[in-house]
């Protein structure tokens, strides 16, 4: 005898049905009766009185119903139990720097209000950073804007976002009707550091278009690189859901390239043998059904 056992007696008991037993259960009725008939076999009397298409549980099968009743709802606070054990420990989740400033806190608020005793641990570096922590085994995860180098590494695509170029008022090309990227030639960029996914992108589709630049400004704070360009220093190379909807007093001009100029998708990545916690399929639920308020913008 098994707790499936049980499990399908209570099901064939409540509904009066094998049929109905095995539908709800989603198994085949043969199953269903063979099951039930180990159990008449195990116990030596019958649980059932069959009356044509109909059951009907016999004063001995009521009996064992009870006991069953209560073993399942033991299992269940065991398993209860157990969940609540995984789910308030510890994770550890990494965010490159745009999503660390934009997305992170408010889908570790999120979930911090449905898990609150769990705890978590935040590290926001640039995107080479964090694939050498997870292959390191030093997170359970992160969220990345960059491309993946490492085949052990599993990712899933949970939001779009786009680069923005932004230029200050005594720039050249402040309000230029900017639609193409020859017309970029030989202009100065304000740029993250190397490893970061957004300097990745801007230079590979900059080399595609054999467009030359020169790097007047490097940070890894893309608020200091707006700053930069807002004051002259050159273009500044920005993820675009850093400034979307953000409302400016004409200091920041964002050239109107096509939105597709310098378009990529932020993952979701963790390590392929990584053991998924509860706690960690709550916070993969949560990013990939956009459940915070920076991925409804």
């Amino acid at each position: 005898m098994t707790f499936r056992h049980l499990e399908i007696f209570i099901a064939v008991a409540d509904l009066g049905s094998m049929t109905r037993a095995s539908h709800q259960l989603y198994i085949s009725q043969p199953t269903v009766s063979q099951a039930i008939a180990e159990l008449e076999s195990h116990y030596g009397f019958p649980l059932f009185e069959r009356f044509g298409r109909s059951l009907s549980i016999t004063e001995q099968g009521k009996a064992i119903l009870s006991y069953a009743r209560h073993i399942q709802s033991l299992l269940g606070e065991m398993e209860q139990t157990s969940e609540r054990q995984e789910t308030c420990g510890l994770l550890r989740v990494g965010a490159s720097m745009t999503i660390g400033s934009r997305i992170l806190p408010a889908l570790l608020q999120h979930l911090q209000q449905d898990v609150p005793e769990a705890e978590f641990q935040a590290i926001v570096r640039n995107t080479r950073d964090l694939e050498s922590m997870l292959l390191k085994n030093q997170l359970d995860c992160a969220l990345l804007e960059g491309s993946i180098h490492y085949p052990e590494l599993i990712e899933t695509p949970f939001l779009r976002d786009s680069l923005a170029l932004v230029c200050g008022k005594s720039h050249p090309l402040y309000q230029e009707a900017i639609s193409d990227l020859p017309s970029l030639q030989d202009q100065v960029f304000l740029v993250r550091e190397p490893g970061s996914g957004t300097r990745e992108l801007f230079e590979s589709v900059m080399a595609t278009a054999e467009i030359n630049w020169k790097v007047g400004w490097e940070c890894g704070d893309s608020s200091s690189l707006t700053y930069a360009a807002e004051r002259g220093f050159g273009i500044g190379v920005i993820s675009g859901s850093l400034i979307r909807n953000q409302q400016t007093s004409g200091a920041q001009y964002r050239l109107p390239l096509p939105d597709n100029t310098f378009q990529r998708t932020f993952r979701l990545v963790y390590h392929k043998n990584k053991y998924i916690t509860p706690l960690m399929k709550r916070f993969f639920h949560q990013v990939l059904k956009g459940e915070g308020e920076c991925l409804h913008e």
